[in-house]
């Protein structure tokens, strides 16, 4: 909780993206340097791709830090990108939606932008009506990461860091954060977080990949099959903003306990809770002991035959189904994405956390470090 000292669950957190291939033939490991286009000021986006030869490429960008593309076959062998995004840098920027994006310096939102800290106040920005979001106007979604090093082997990697002044945003303290993308030959992709501070500070950071499995959002995600092991999640008021409740998932349409499509209860117009977030966009409080490794939610597509594993050692898992897409917003391939063209699972300490002290801490204190690994596996249902 703030204002006391941080207790340490993200210290070893994990998340990993794996797909099971029938190639049998070792995999030649590639990370490739490119330009993914520039910034209205000329400035130059670099990004790097990741291969494995088992047809698994992943494109970062150092806008965001972001995962711009993401290729994986089908159950029969069809590639296709399974994330949503945009085809250009300025597009990132006239439109934000956090696709694929590296949040911070708070995912998530914190009510009414303030937080104590040590007895301290802070007053963040308000960006999502009364709330703070994402780490507010210009969180690290919107910041030129700099790449530090690529590697091929033994797996191929990037890493990207930024550093964010003291006072940015509102946020004490200067914060240095470091992302580290990595694929293997077992087809697992890794983005592990990593933060210090020379300030007491909170921090909170993940990754927003929206995903649809169906490949080049040929269709939404309703028939997506969920499963999240998770028995209680944090209801939350009109805003968006945790209650301090942990409400049993048992009975209600939040139960994801066993295998659900995603669509078969989301319109359902006597539950509070999906009326405030359009649908689903809420926390979940993942089974087991924050800071052990273990599965949080599963995805399967019934068309393209692509499963998706979630792995985690944080101790919540924010389950968003897309709500806020409504055709304004034309992606990759001039493609338009509306309300449930992408769901995101996204790894994190629970929203609101600076402000309920029953909840797992956000604080992080100078001589400490913040690391938050991330872990989805992919494979495929038999032929």
């Amino acid at each position: 909780m703030a204002g006391s000292p941080a207790r340490g669950w993200f210290a070893g957190c994990i998340v990993v993206v794996g797909l099971a291939a029938s190639a049998t033939a070792t995999a030649q490991m590639r990370a490739e340097r490119a330009d993914f286009g520039r910034l209205v000021d000329g400035t130059t986006v670099p990004a790097v791709t990741l291969s494995n030869g088992k047809g698994v490429n992943v494109r970062i960008i150092a806008l965001g830090a972001a995962i711009q593309s993401l290729e994986t076959p089908d159950r029969n062998g069809k590639g296709a990108d399974i994330v949503l995004g945009y085809d250009t840098p300025a597009e990132y920027l006239a439109k934000p939606q956090y696709f694929g994006a590296s949040i911070g310096r708070y995912a998530n939102r914190i009510a009414r932008g303030k937080f104590k800290l040590d007895g301290r106040e802070y007053t963040l920005e308000t960006n999502d009506g009364p709330n703070h979001l994402h780490g507010g106007a210009k969180g690290f979604d919107k910041v030129l990461w700099k790449i530090d090093s690529v590697a091929q082997a033994p797996d191929a990697r990037v890493v990207l860091s930024y550093t964010s002044p003291d006072g940015a945003g509102g946020y004490p303290g200067t914060l240095t954060a470091q992302v580290t993308y990595s694929l293997n030959e077992r087809n697992e992709l890794t983005a592990e977080y990593r933060a210090t501070t020379d300030k007491p500070t909170i921090v909170n950071l993940t990754n927003h990949a929206y995903f649809n499995l169906t490949g080049n959002v040929v269709g939404s995600i309703y028939e997506h099959r969920l499963t999240v092991l998770a028995d209680e999640y944090t209801p939350v008021d009109a805003t968006l903003i945790p209650t301090g409740e942990r409400r049993k998932v048992a009975g209600t349409p939040f139960d994801f306990t066993t295998p659900h499509a995603i669509g078969a209860r989301v319109r359902e117009g006597h539950d509070e809770q999906l009326r405030f977030g359009r649908g689903y966009d809420h926390n979940y409080v993942v089974r087991g002991a924050a800071g052990q490794l273990r599965l949080s939610a599963r995805v399967e597509d019934p068309t393209s035959g692509r499963i998706l594993e979630l792995v985690q050692s944080a101790p919540g898992v924010q389950f968003y189904s897309g709500n806020f897409l409504d055709g304004t917003t034309v992606g990759k391939g001039r493609r338009i994405y509306r309300q449930g063209d992408g769901l995101c699972l996204e790894p994190q300490v629970f929203p609101d956390a600076p402000n309920h002290p029953e909840f797992p801490s956000a604080r992080l204190d100078p001589g400490r470090e913040y690391v938050n690994t991330m872990v989805y596996r992919f494979s495929l249902t038999p032929r």
